[in-house]
């Protein structure tokens, strides 16, 4: 499950020295709350949340930090080092922490002495929740129980705001859409009423989606100052789901090989995923009143997979960034699509160069292979690349018609044997040797497995004096589904052919 992070207001922030005595030497010790029972938060895009003092009966606090601005290379204390005590109480989780002698930790307790430092935050991994509506018609989120804590931090930001939230509000609509549908139940009027607050919610949201990328323009022209209205995870700013949805959009490039694959967004790092296989499972006779036997075939078959972070630059000009009449976010959303789609066709055709290898010399041998080798009910096709194209491109039978025909279905508009021919530059899908060209024929969609984690972030970044833009993470993995859906071929062509 996701990490989500909060902000504790008047977290009680205080100092004190472990010795009266203080030296620059000794101890220092803050101590206050990182976090509050019941204490509602702010709006968190349709309803407020509140901890339960439940919520941390079952939680392991044996391995937690205190960090500061959640950044692991600036630990102020730990649990394991005895130098960070945590304690539940009726009003919520207390700590104190004696800070170690190092210049970030000594500036963070001058801060906190003069009030300058005054919040918390905490990191949290949810475990039980649960949404109830108020009879003033807001909606509370409960949080019953806390998965796993690893971390406090005391922050400069200010409480509760919308900075640093990251919620999953699947819940949160489940809720909703239950509530609408109990109220279709309540007769005309109250149909009349649910439309209504049906509308005004879908304008909620057109409101909010249109609010969240002005945020992440604003996010962007400030260099990563401005932050009002932006969600963040560890301090990168999450890139708003209208933009990402073109982003992943697979059908808008005939250039990227993922819309031929099987794509399927996941919710966890890794895991398996049933994918359904080129099975020839068959029905069985069934007599009367007997019972329906099962179906002898594995219908699925479950994909390992283990998603990874992979990370780029997105570079802006000055004039990009300080130019208001530019489109920024959609210069932006365009870089980000190049990054991913050349992320994909790189790791999709190292995957299919580890299929089953032919090395051919005919293209009868060619014919054998999509007849023969490969199951017919394979929906096959062929990649290739410009080298490999053009010479099929050139070839005539001996009534001098060209080898590849006219395709209206397929991407390059031409087919072989039937079969729609996809076509890629030479310096991804390179000539293993001089007079080689290679090939991909078979299934992809049955070939290729790719787990994908929509939630993409972005962190502003100076490169350097003369550039500057984001710092783009993607998180995916890429899979083999079936060893023998695809074939790769290597074409030697003898003389005259």
């Amino acid at each position: 499950m996701e990490k989500e992070q909060r902000l504790t207001e008047q977290a009680e922030l205080e100092t004190k020295p472990t010795d009266p005595e203080q030296t620059k030497e000794a101890g220092k010790v803050i101590s206050g709350y990182a976090l509050k029972f019941g204490k509602p938060s702010k709006d968190l895009g349709g309803f407020v949340e509140v901890i339960t003092p439940e919520a941390l009966k079952e939680v392991d606090l044996s391995n937690v930090f205190l960090l500061y601005g959640h950044d692991y290379s600036k630990p102020l204390a730990s649990v394991k080092a005895g130098t960070l005590k945590l304690d539940v109480d009726e009003v919520g989780l207390h700590f104190e922490a004696e800070l170690p002698n190092t210049t970030y930790a000594n500036d963070v307790y001058e801060n906190v002495s003069k009030k300058i430092l005054d919040s918390m935050s905490f990191g949290f991994v949810l475990g039980v929740d649960s949404f109830d509506q108020a009879e003033d018609g807001n909606v509370i989120r409960s949080i019953e129980k806390v998965k796993a804590l690893n971390e406090i931090s005391v922050v400069t930001v200010p409480a509760y705001n919308e900075t640093n939230v990251q919620v999953d509000k699947r819940s949160y609509e489940a809720f909703m859409s239950n509530n609408q549908s109990k109220k279709l139940n309540k007769g005309l009027e109250s149909t009349s009423k649910t439309q209504k607050e049906s509308k005004n919610m879908t304008k909620t949201l057109i409101d909010n989606e249109k609010t969240e990328i002005r945020a992440y323009e604003g996010y962007i022209r400030s260099q990563g100052e401005e932050r009002d209205g932006l969600s963040t995870v560890n301090a990168a700013a999450v890139v708003p789901s209208e933009i990402i949805g073109e982003v992943f959009d697979l059908k808008r490039s005939n250039y990227n090989l993922a819309q031929y694959a099987t794509v399927k967004t996941v919710s966890n790092g890794q895991g398996k995923y049933p994918v359904v296989t080129n099975q020839q499972a068959v029905l069985g006779t069934k007599a009367e009143l007997a019972e329906i036997a099962d179906v002898d075939a594995d219908m699925f078959t479950q994909v390992e997979y283990k998603v990874e972070t992979r990370a780029g630059k997105i570079a802006l000009s000055n004039e990009v960034v300080e130019d208001s009449a530019v489109p920024i976010v959609q210069e932006v959303k365009d870089q980000l699509a190049k990054l991913v789609e050349n992320t994909d066709n790189k790791h999709i055709m190292d995957l299919l160069k580890t299929f089953t290898k032919k090395a051919v010399a005919t293209l009868d041998d060619l014919k054998q292979i999509a007849n023969v080798v490969l199951d017919p009910a394979l929906n096959k096709m062929v990649v290739l690349n410009q080298s490999g194209y053009n010479h099929l491109d050139t070839l005539k039978d001996t009534q001098g018609r060209y080898l590849l025909q006219p395709d209206v279905t397929a991407p390059t508009g031409k087919s072989l044997f039937g079969m729609p021919v996809v076509l890629v530059s030479d310096k991804l899908f390179a000539n293993p040797k001089a007079g080689t060209y290679p090939m991909i024929i078979g299934d992809i969609a049955q070939s290729v497995f790719v787990a994908r984690r929509n939630q993409v972030t972005t962190q502003w970044e100076k490169f350097d004096y003369y550039s500057q833009g984001l710092a783009v993470i993607v998180r995916n993995d890429y899979k083999k589904i079936d060893e023998n859906a695809a074939v790769y071929v290597e074409l030697t062509p003898t003389a005259g052919e």
